[in-house]
């Protein structure tokens, strides 16, 4: 298949546009560390949201949605628990307003307010400086796989490859795409920060939209004239022990050999599994990662929250229209899709055989601009964080405490070209999208639970637990995938959970704890619920107008809510794609209702500070 004209002039003016942000917003960008990382906080909660949605809208992970949908039916709506997309709902009832309180730059810098300047402190600001680094590292490959996939369907090597220097072997032909649409990402964030970034997501979402309603549209068509042939449980998102409901026999055969390798053919264990491990990763807070770079962002705790509460708002009933559209048109039209890759079925070739088949001509440039714009969004969102741990908690701390605003700056160029030179190795050693993702929200995230579970809650817990149980997570999570090879990534969560908290009790219970002033003063500043007994009763005693957080019943009864209406939202633009009226009717009922509880629960309830 061959772009038109057309689609190259909308591809190259969405290109050319995110080069113009980068150099009118460079200046900006240039006036301090904060106005460079953070944006200086003065950017609208809204415009965050934005951009936090657009970077979560990403190629490969749509890709991997796609290929859910297309197998699963209905009951893919549980599988991105995983990640968990839920987490979002406990950051916006209550861990974006504690972590905002912090006024930090990095979720390593945080770690001063809850354990001090000593030498443990010093241990586990640098173990979340690697996690982070390894953890953004990661997502940057998990981004390069996908576009190099999705690339290279539409832009055939043989046209390119009379104008290229020398020779490149097939194999790496995506790499080399992947690396070319890098560099305009790499632009627009290294020279403009933050405020560049999010106001090319503001770009980047609304050409998303469009392209989603796009997609949407002509699955609804094709659905007017072919019929959906699935599997009876396809409809349904509700399932048994098995996914015996779930058989492509005489359907698609090939179908149900993905479903085994994948893994989830016990799906109620799975599902367990899913909601046991994403709890833990949501009260854990969030990943120093883009996400959180985008609370520390916001002009106050109280815009942090509703930040966090409208990207579920505008990113599940937009992705998933889009997701919807894709798997269906693939299922009606299966046997006209191309999904050999080397010989065997690549399931998560549907997303752009799909466009490539069924899109119209003039069309696909709108669409390959907006998926190129949801990588782009995701990999500059994702830079910023790894330049902000760099630049911020190792070269300012250890090296050039003293540095001037020009040598930052010049800090902050380097550390960008050479994590993405570093995160494309990464991307041409991964194996697919499937793995990657895996390892990053299964294994990886394993590590991370324990220590950040309890310095949230559990006063006791001092920067040597920290430090021990993130070291004791970490080591195995690099290790397991590599001895487990066989073994969905998931299932080894427990071992490494059980791992870390050994370190983090042993580190905890054999060294003294947070000297009391920091603990009084996080306390004080941060207000969390848990057990903070003893820590509470002296800050009481010293100041008897401090109110503690007492919110535990009540975020909780939100997150439940919240977490019932965001899967509201992901399942309703299924259903109105396959225009099924009842589930729509009781899908909009529960969307409405969770809305107005949370409006009178949540919304009301805001802090102010």
């Amino acid at each position: 298949m061959k772009l038109t004209i057309t689609d190259i002039v909308i591809i190259f003016v969405y290109l050319v546009a995110t080069v113009v942000i980068g150099l009118v917003l460079k200046k900006v960008a240039q006036k301090s560390k904060s106005n460079y990382l953070l944006g200086g906080n003065k950017l609208p909660w809204y415009m965050l949201g934005l951009s936090n949605a657009s970077g979560m809208f990403d190629i490969s992970g749509t890709m991997w949605l796609v290929t859910l949908l297309f197998v699963y039916g209905l009951k893919s709506i549980w599988i991105p628990w995983l990640w968990p997309v839920f987490n979002q709902v406990f950051l916006m009832v209550f861990l974006s307003i504690w972590l905002r309180r912090s006024g930090v730059t990095t979720g390593a810098e945080w770690i001063t307010t809850r354990f001090g300047r000593s030498r443990d402190s010093n241990l586990s600001h640098g173990v979340v400086v690697v996690f982070a680094l390894i953890m953004c590292l990661g997502y940057l490959a998990y981004g390069f796989i996908g576009l190099g996939k999705f690339v290279m369907i539409f832009i055939p090597w043989d046209i390119v490859q009379p104008y290229f220097p020398f020779h490149v072997s097939p194999e790496y032909v995506p790499h080399v795409y992947g690396i070319a649409f890098t560099l305009f990402a790499v632009f627009y964030a290294v020279l403009g920060g933050m405020t560049s970034i999010v106001w090319a997501d503001v770009l980047q979402y609304i050409i998303m939209t469009i392209s989603a309603i796009l997609i949407g549209v002509l699955a609804m068509k094709a659905l007017a004239t072919e019929s959906l042939v699935v599997p009876e449980g396809w409809k349904t998102p509700f399932f048994g022990w098995r996914l015996n409901d779930l058989d492509w026999r005489g359907i698609i055969d090939e179908v149900n050999s993905k479903i085994s390798g994948d893994g989830y053919s016990l799906f109620s264990i799975f599902f367990m599994m899913m909601v046991f491990k994403g709890v833990l990763v949501s009260i854990a807070g969030p990943a120093p990662t883009y996400d959180m770079q985008k609370i520390l962002s916001t002009k106050s705790p109280k815009d942090a929250a509703k930040m966090s509460g409208f990207v579920s708002v505008v990113l599940m009933p937009i992705r998933y229209f889009m997701i919807a559209g894709f798997a269906i048109l693939g299922i009606v039209y299966y046997d006209r899709l191309n999904l050999m890759v080397g010989g065997q079925i690549d399931f998560e070739q549907i997303l752009p055989s799909a466009i490539a088949e069924f899109v119209p001509v003039g069309f696909i440039g709108l669409l390959l601009a907006g998926l190129l714009a949801a990588f782009n969004s995701t990999f500059a969102g994702t830079l910023n964080a790894a330049q902000a741990y760099i630049v911020n908690d190792i070269y300012l701390r250890y090296v050039k405490p003293e540095a001037s605003n020009n040598q930052v700056k010049n800090m902050n160029y380097i550390t960008g070209i050479v994590v993405v030179i570093v995160s494309i190795i990464f991307g041409i050693f991964a194996q697919d999208v499937n793995s990657m993702l895996q390892w990053i929200v299964s294994a990886l995230y394993g590590s991370y639970v324990v220590s950040n579970v309890l310095k949230w809650y559990w006063w006791r817990f001092n920067g040597y637990g920290y430090f021990w149980g993130m070291v004791f997570g970490l080591i195995p999570a690099l290790i397991f995938p590599y001895v487990f090879s066989e073994t969905l990534d998931l299932y080894y969560f427990p071992w490494l959970l059980i791992i870390s908290a050994a370190g983090a009790l042993l580190g905890t219970f054999s060294t003294k704890p947070t000297d009391e002033a920091t603990l009084k003063s996080f306390y004080k500043t941060v207000n969390p619920w848990g057990f903070w007994g003893p820590i509470k009763k002296k800050v009481m005693a010293e100041d008897p107008d401090f109110k503690p957080n007492r919110n535990f019943k009540l975020d909780m009864l939100n997150v439940v809510v919240g977490t019932i209406g965001q899967t509201a939202l992901v399942a309703l633009p299924i259903y109105i794609i396959l225009k099924d009226s009842f589930p729509i009717g009781i899908t909009i009922i529960i969307t409405v209702v969770c809305g107005v509880i949370l409006k009178k629960t949540w919304w009301n309830k805001l802090p102010e500070k």
